[in-house]
């Protein structure tokens, strides 16, 4: 079947100030640079060599990859961060307590190639890790294992000394001390590393890495949502989960679509932590690399543009597919990666073949993309009324070919397998912008209005993307479904009930989404929460409740429509 959605795209009026309102706009990015000046307004572009070189990486491989991305024109479409990643040091620091660069690897020093990313028109970005070691084992920056001083400040004064620009900082090997627990630890030493860069005389982006090693699964466990919730107090943008999936140069043939697949599936439902200044960062962009196809190579590029991701390359630059090299260097997808709105986008349909994104941009247009996620090519058809585009006209631009049409019934064509489609919607003539479609809990699962326990229940199911599961955030902090408001119901649990009328007072039918994903029902102070996975696939379905609120449960986050 072809996919299928409903939600209104026009301009951003009262319901789309409200959509911003009820799914809350971004914190400030902090911590502010030495000249309090906010950095990376916009997600970060560059290269790293991570993902296709691992440790074997050395002064000619970093400055080939930085030449070429001067002379395929990637550079000044703002691929311009070169970023050199763990190994570049020697295994023990000098009398002083200073890194030591690795002359065998680097012989002109990290301090020249930073003067000569810089001549280039490109900035310098290194390597380092909040633990005592790096994850392959080299000098960290924190405290030994059993306590003692850490190098923080010290780390930070000498990249400043050597011009860099962009610091990620990895979290191996970090200690955890007595009566602290793990979460609290990292997020000591991350809140240190940022004091030490502000502190540092130069302003340099920080990447964390902290969310990362508290992952566990798509949807995460509560310390995952704790971290994500304080990481962007320290850094500008941070990796949450897995890393993509390296090159191997022994299987050069070998897939890795599904490690791109599975990075965008934890990303996805972490919008309410974006905007500028602020990122997430589901990792480094390998389309055009060995390992994906066309197709799949521009599918990353669509998903992590639809996701306000950062855009660094981890790949031989010298060696992309032509047909990668034209989606990354695609400017009307970094222009949508790089809008200054910088709200990422939600899902707002999905079944087991497609899934559809909406994504609110800094003019008023919308971008929707679809992807396929099946092998095979299929039909595509979004009818502009289920995307709220109601008798009116949108002018839609297809993103990969530039062509422009005027559609008044609905976006159309044919997606070959594992590629994702993308437009951008002018409406013209439209009413309110009333974002519409899944809400998303526990384990990925949709809020259903499906009668499976009762007329007016709303159970967790598998998410279809049929009208069951179709939500309009109004512009009365209420939630719709076929006409209905959630509501609280009798004994704690939430039902579909007639929407009382306006200005009556009448409690139970306002929510509130919050930054930390909890929808709480404002008269009573409880929040929404998901109920346990069912034990088996033919288990009844239970009924969502409301409880009190707890501190970052995973059943308690919801990821909604934009």
């Amino acid at each position: 079947m072809p996919p299928r959605l409903r939600a209104t795209l026009p301009c951003l009026t009262a319901a789309a100030l409200f959509a911003l309102a009820l799914s809350p706009a971004p914190v400030a990015a902090e911590p502010r640079a030495t000249s309090d000046t906010p950095l990376a307004l916009t997600p970060p572009m560059g290269w790293n060599n991570w993902a296709h070189y691992m440790c074997d990486i050395d002064e000619a491989k970093v400055v080939a990859n930085a030449d070429a991305l001067v002379s395929t024109g990637l550079a000044a479409k703002g691929y311009d961060t070169v970023t050199v990643d763990d190994c570049w040091m020697t295994k023990s620091r000098n009398a002083r307590g200073d890194l030591v660069v690795d002359t065998a690897k680097f012989p002109r020093g990290v301090a020249w190639l930073g003067e000569y990313l810089h001549a280039k028109g490109l900035k310098f970005g290194i390597y380092q890790d909040a633990g005592s070691l790096t994850c392959e084992k080299y000098p960290g920056s924190g405290a030994p294992e059993g306590g003692g001083a850490d190098h923080y400040a010290r780390d930070a004064r000498q990249f400043a000394s050597w011009k860099v620009d962009y610091v990620k900082m990895d979290g191996c090997n970090l200690w955890v001390p007595e009566g602290r627990t793990k979460e609290q630890a990292y997020r000591d030493a991350y809140n240190a590393v940022a004091k030490a860069l502000r502190d540092s005389g130069r302003d340099m982006v920080l990447s964390a890495s902290a969310p990362a090693y508290f992952q566990q699964g798509e949807w995460g466990g509560s310390d995952w949502h704790k971290v994500l919730g304080w990481v962007g107090e320290t850094g500008q943008l941070w990796r949450e989960g897995k890393d993509i999936k390296v090159y191997n140069p022994a299987a050069p043939a070998t897939s890795r679509w599904s490690s791109v697949l599975g990075n965008y599936g934890y990303n996805r439902w972490l919008g309410r932590y974006a905007g500028p200044g602020n990122w997430n960062d589901p990792d480094f962009l390998i389309a055009g690399s060995p390992g994906l196809t066309a197709a799949e190579s521009r599918s990353q590029v669509a998903l992590w543009s639809m996701m306000a991701a950062p855009f660094i390359l981890s790949s031989d630059v010298s060696k992309l597919t032509p047909a990668g090299l034209a989606a990354l260097g695609n400017t009307r997808l970094i222009a949508l990666d790089q809008d200054p709105m910088g709200r990422q986008g939600a899902v707002v349909s999905s079944n087991a073949t497609f899934e559809i994104l909406v994504r609110p941009l800094a003019n008023g247009d919308r971008a929707v993309a679809v992807l396929n996620r099946s092998a095979n090519t299929r039909d595509i058809r979004v009818p502009l009324d289920e995307i709220g585009l109601n008798d009116c006209t949108a002018d839609a631009q297809d993103l990969w070919s530039g062509a422009r049409t005027e559609v008044s019934d609905a976006l159309t064509g044919k997606l070959a397998g594992h590629d994702t489609a993308v437009w951008r919607l002018s409406p013209r003539g439209c009413s309110e912008a009333v974002p519409t479609g899944q809400i998303v809990g526990d384990g990925a699962r949709c809020a259903d209005g499906a009668n499976t326990s009762g007329v007016g229940a709303v159970v967790m199911a598998g998410c279809t993307g049929a009208p069951d599961q179709r939500w309009f955030l109004g512009d009365d902090s209420r939630l719709r479904l076929a006409g209905e408001c959630l509501s609280a119901g009798e004994d704690g649990l939430v039902e579909l009930a007639d929407c009382a009328p306006a200005n009556s007072g009448q409690p139970g039918q306002s929510w509130s989404h919050r930054r930390d994903g909890t929808l709480v029902e404002e008269a009573g102070g409880l929040c929404l929460t998901a109920p346990a996975r069912a034990a088996t696939p033919d288990a009844p379905a239970e009924r969502l409740r409301l409880t009190p609120c707890g501190e970052h449960r995973v059943d308690q986050a919801w990821s909604l429509p934009v």
